[in-house]
């Protein structure tokens, strides 16, 4: 059986990881993986996560399964963050939520329900788009196209050209937009622009599908949902993948969520239903502990206080490095304007470096970033910027 088979080629992202492991050079430096990094280069376990893990291990009387949705509690904490506690959606039992194994299960776990039970259905995606998007519709069996997103010669978000690719997408179809964050450019809608995808998207009848995996770091917690409410004011229907790796910085436990929302209570129970069913054909039923470390502290005043401190440490760490990154490429005398990094948020730029200079840097100073020039900012440092510009102004 296995021994006509070839090695698979190795994920474009994490393969760096392992190449990056295998690099004996001490100044290596790898901006490829999305994790934060603190000032040390070290991706922390948050204080408040801790203290919710020490109540949980004192409090914790059973490890039994879950129901294939998950908790009830962990829903009842998800959509407020999601869409505000008093919002229509969640006070009018319009949104169902089911637990996930991150932002990626959710992906999937949406993908197998479209599948199942809407298989006329093609799913957009933005081009370019986070590169395991593709992947995980393709191995759903869910056909995808693309709409333009992003003028790499410009730095810009081609909003005029989404607009007109959007009023082209039939009736029926899905979309799949970033909610904030946009993985890999960094480049968002405006809260208006957000507001006139809505209308084109209501007006088509054509549902969002919305990959929400970074609220609170790219500007703050209610800043980053402003463009996720304005679609909920012009759409009935949508989804919703939350993934709260980066933001509780839970990376390995796996945690997420996918929430739907409809025009009626009853018609989100019946959707919650055939999840329930793609769920437990699937991974049968989510992991227990990272989901309980969320609820511990968003159940909790105290510690609810602690993370949104410690979150915007993390905002505002991330957007630091932005401008320090682009102030340190000017220094160096790098004649290309790179001031277009502090306009974009989140994570992840593009960087414009190309596909010839991202490997020179890799082979030459064993700095690992994505073949596209897909920048991880959260894991430049005080420490590594001078080292890493150096290395830029060189390959450049």
């Amino acid at each position: 059986m296995f021994e006509k088979l070839e090695m698979a080629p190795p994920d474009p992202i994490l393969g760096l990881t392992e190449a990056f492991r295998g690099d004996s050079n001490p100044k290596k430096i790898n901006l490829g993986v999305g994790v934060y990094k603190d000032a040390a280069g070290n991706t922390p376990v948050l204080e408040c996560v801790k203290q919710a893990e020490k109540a949980l291990l004192a409090s914790e009387t059973t490890k039994n399964y879950l129901a294939p949705s998950g908790a009830a509690e962990y829903a009842a904490i998800v959509q407020p963050l999601v869409f505000g506690a008093s919002h229509e959606i969640v006070t009018g039992g319009r949104a169902v939520t089911a637990h996930t194994p991150g932002g990626t299960g959710a992906l999937r776990l949406a993908g197998d329900y479209l599948k199942k039970m809407h298989p006329e259905v093609t799913l957009w995606m933005s081009d370019p788009t986070w590169p395991n998007h593709p992947g995980v519709f393709a191995s759903a069996g869910v056909p995808t196209k693309t709409y333009s997103y992003f003028d790499a010669d410009t730095n810009a978000l081609r909003f005029d050209d989404v607009i007109a690719a959007l009023e082209k997408v039939p009736a029926g179809d899905v979309v799949l937009l970033h909610g904030c964050c946009h993985n890999p450019t960094g480049m968002d809608p405006t809260v208006e622009q957000w507001r006139r995808i809505g209308e084109v998207l209501a007006a088509r009848h054509i549902v969002p599908l919305v990959d929400f995996a970074y609220q609170g770091l790219g500007t703050g917690l209610e800043d980053d949902s402003a463009g996720l409410l304005a679609l909920c004011d012009a759409c009935r229907e949508l989804a919703v993948c939350t993934s709260f790796s980066k933001n509780f910085g839970l990376y390995n436990e796996r945690v997420g969520a996918l929430t739907v929302v409809a025009d009626s209570a009853d018609h989100a129970k019946v959707v919650l239903s055939h999840l329930k069913t793609c769920a437990r054909t699937n991974y049968s039923n989510p992991p227990s502990h990272g989901s309980s470390v969320v609820q511990g502290v968003l159940g909790s005043s105290e510690l609810t206080a602690l993370w949104k401190k410690e979150l915007a440490v993390m905002c505002d760490r991330i957007n630091s490095m932005r401008k320090l990154f682009v102030d340190t490429l000017a220094a160096k005398r790098v004649t290309r304007d790179f001031s277009f990094l502090t306009r974009q948020r989140g994570m992840f730029s593009f960087s414009g470096l190309n596909r010839d200079q991202v490997q020179k840097l890799r082979d030459d100073h064993s700095i690992y970033i994505v073949g596209s020039g897909r920048i991880n900012v959260a894991g430049m440092t005080e420490d590594n910027m001078d080292t890493l510009c150096s290395a830029i102004a060189t390959v450049m």
